[in-house]
C-alpha cells in the first residue's frame, strides 16, 4: 500500500521511522507546510529524543531518498489540494491535528484515512487491545487511533471492567510538555486543532513548572466504550519538564470484590495471552526515560498497584506518549491493509 503521511511533528516523524523498520505499507509522500527540504530531511536524520536515523535521508529534485526509500515532498495547505492520483496514493495517515469534516474527508479518492486524534464523527475509533476486532477494511474508511493517553489507559480499564466492573473512579495524567507550550514566560496560547482560544497556563514556562491542565481522556475512551465516560470517571493532567514519557494515576471503585493478588494476577495473564506489543507489567525499580521508545503503550508499575478494602483499586500506568502511541498507529494501518 502506498502511503501518504500528512504532518511531519513528532507523532508523523516517529510513525515515518517506525514504518521504514517494519510495516506493510510504504510512505510515499508527505506533505508538510515546512517548504524547505533540506530542512526537513535534516529533522527526520536528526532528533534529540531518539538519536540519528541509521539510514540518513538526503535530497533529491522534490523528494528525500536514502538507501531504501523515496518519499515526494508536497507542500498543500489542505488535504484537498492534493492529487491523489497523479501520486498513487492508497491510504493517508493524517498526523497534522487539524480537524477536519469527516463527512468531507470521505470525498477524497482514497482506500482509507487515519487520523491520530480521537473524532467522534470518524467510522470508527481503534484502540489496540480493546476493539481492533470490530475493525472492517469494507465499511471503515475514516478511522481515528485514538489518542496516547487512552490508548494507554483503556486496555487497562477493559480488561479490569470485564472482570470486576467498574463504578467509578478518578485519573491523572502526568505529561511531558508539547510543541505548543514555551520555554520561558509569554501570552497565552491559542490552538485551533485543541479547541482552545486563549490558555492562560500554557503561555508559562514549560521548563520551569509543572502545568495543570485539561484532559480529553476519557471523552477518547467514550468514543470506544460508551459506558467508559466523563460520569462515572473523572479526570486531570499537569504537564511536567519532560520529552517524552507519560504516567497516568488511576483508582477505581469496582462492583465485585476484588484483592491485589487477584488484580495482578489479571494483569499478567494479559500478558502472557496478548497477540500485540499493548500491557507489560512492571517491577523494576524504573523512571520515566527507561521507557523511552517503548513499542507497548500500557506499561504497570506494580511497585504502585494497591487494592483497599477489596474495592478500591491504584494503578501506575507508563507510556512513551509519542514512539509508544505512533507504534499503535502503524499497527492499526497494517491490521487494516491486512483484511483488505
Amino acid at each position: 500500500m502506498r502511503v501518504l503521511l500528512n504532518g511531519l511533528g513528532r507523532v508523523g516523524k516517529n510513525i515515518l521511522r517506525i514504518s521504514l523498520e517494519n510495516s506493510n505499507f510504504t510512505i510515499v509522500a508527505i506533505n508538510e507546510l515546512n517548504s524547505n527540504l533540506e530542512n526537513i530531511a535534516y529533522t527526520i536524520n536528526y532528533d534529540s529524543t531518539y538519536g540519528r536515523l541509521s539510514e540518513p535521508f538526503m535530497v533529491e529534485d522534490e523528494s528525500i531518498k536514502n538507501s531504501t526509500s523515496r518519499i515526494k515532498i508536497l507542500n498543500e495547505e489542505s488535504l484537498f489540494d492534493i492529487d491523489y492520483k497523479k501520486h498513487n496514493i492508497d491510504i493517508i495517515i493524517d498526523a497534522s491535528g487539524v480537524k477536519y469534516d469527516t463527512q468531507k474527508l470521505k470525498t477524497l479518492h482514497v482506500k482509507a484515512l487515519f487520523l491520530t486524534h480521537p473524532n467522534a464523527d470518524a467510522d470508527i475509533n481503534i484502540i489496540l487491545g480493546v476493539n481492533e476486532n470490530q475493525l472492517q477494511s469494507s465499511q471503515h474508511r475514516i478511522i481515528s487511533t485514538s489518542s496516547c493517553n487512552a490508548t494507554a489507559l483503556l486496555p487497562a480499564l477493559h480488561v479490569i471492567d470485564k472482570k470486576f466492573i467498574i463504578e467509578c473512579g478518578e485519573i491523572t495524567t502526568i505529561h511531558p510538555w508539547l510543541n505548543h507550550q514555551k520555554l520561558l514566560d509569554g501570552g497565552c496560547i491559542g490552538s485551533k486543532d485543541r479547541d482552545v482560544t486563549c490558555n492562560f497556563e500554557f503561555g508559562r514556562s514549560a521548563t520551569q513548572n509543572i502545568i495543570p491542565s485539561q484532559t480529553t481522556t476519557i471523552e477518547a475512551c467514550s468514543y470506544i466504550l460508551p459506558h467508559i465516560n466523563s460520569t462515572i470517571i473523572g479526570s486531570s493532567s499537569f504537564r511536567v519538564p519532560t520529552e517524552t514519557v507519560g504516567v497516568i494515576e488511576v483508582i477505581l471503585l469496582v462492583k465485585k470484590t476484588c484483592t491485589k493478588e487477584a488484580l495482578e494476577q489479571l494483569l499478567y495473564d494479559y500478558e502472557k495471552n496478548q497477540t500485540e506489543k499493548i500491557l507489560l507489567n512492571n517491577r523494576q525499580a524504573l523512571v520515566s526515560s527507561d521507557f523511552k521508545a517503548q513499542a507497548f503503550t500500557t506499561i504497570i508499575d506494580h511497585r504502585f498497584t494497591d487494592v483497599k478494602m477489596d474495592k478500591m483499586i491504584k494503578l501506575s500506568i507508563w507510556y512513551d506518549n509519542e514512539w509508544g502511541y505512533a507504534s499503535k498507529v502503524v499497527d492499526i494501518v497494517n491490521k487494516h491493509i491486512s483484511l483488505t
